[in-house]
């Protein structure tokens, strides 16, 4: 069971995002989608950006913790030092989008593989065809959030019964 914490927004303060976090592990959450603070990122406090994924790492130990950048938000310099940060205090998988500011793009896959090697990359938000799901998966992603889970399944099936 995955769940969230700071979702959709990010802006929550951190006490609310350590309680929600507390709770999805208490209801035995196996893996949690954390949305960060945009706003720390955008005034480029990574005290605060860390010290929040810090405090969610603490109380969600033992569960995969996939750390939500809203890339769409982001500059490349201000996506290349949150995925960094992110990985350096505690994140297990990078996530582009809740899907609310905009959708993932193909680059921001590519950058994000860039900017930490070896960390996953869950590609999120804008997921709508077979065809670019694949292509984000050609382009680094491990997983994909998306809403057309069905619609996209179908597409690449009849696209294999076509050859």
């Amino acid at each position: 069971m995955a769940a969230v914490a700071g979702f959709p927004l990010g802006a929550a303060v951190t006490s609310a995002k350590v309680f929600e976090a507390a709770a999805a592990v208490a209801d035995g959450a196996q893996e949690l989608d954390f949305v960060v603070n945009v706003a720390a990122l955008k005034e480029k406090d990574l005290q605060y950006f860390c010290r929040e994924i810090k405090k969610v790492r603490a109380v969600s130990k033992e569960i995969t913790l996939k750390v939500i950048l809203e890339a769409s938000l982001l500059d490349e310099k201000e996506k290349i030092v949150a995925a960094r940060a992110a990985a350096d205090c505690g994140a297990d998988m990078l996530k582009t989008s809740t899907g609310f500011f905009g959708g993932v793009t193909i680059d921001d896959v590519k950058l994000l593989k860039e900017a930490v090697p070896g960390m996953p990359v869950k590609a999120s938000g804008g997921i709508r065809t077979a065809n670019f799901a694949l292509e984000l998966l050609e382009a680094g992603a491990e997983r994909l959030g998306t809403s057309s889970a069905c619609k996209i399944i179908g597409e690449y099936l009849d696209a294999g019964r076509k050859k």
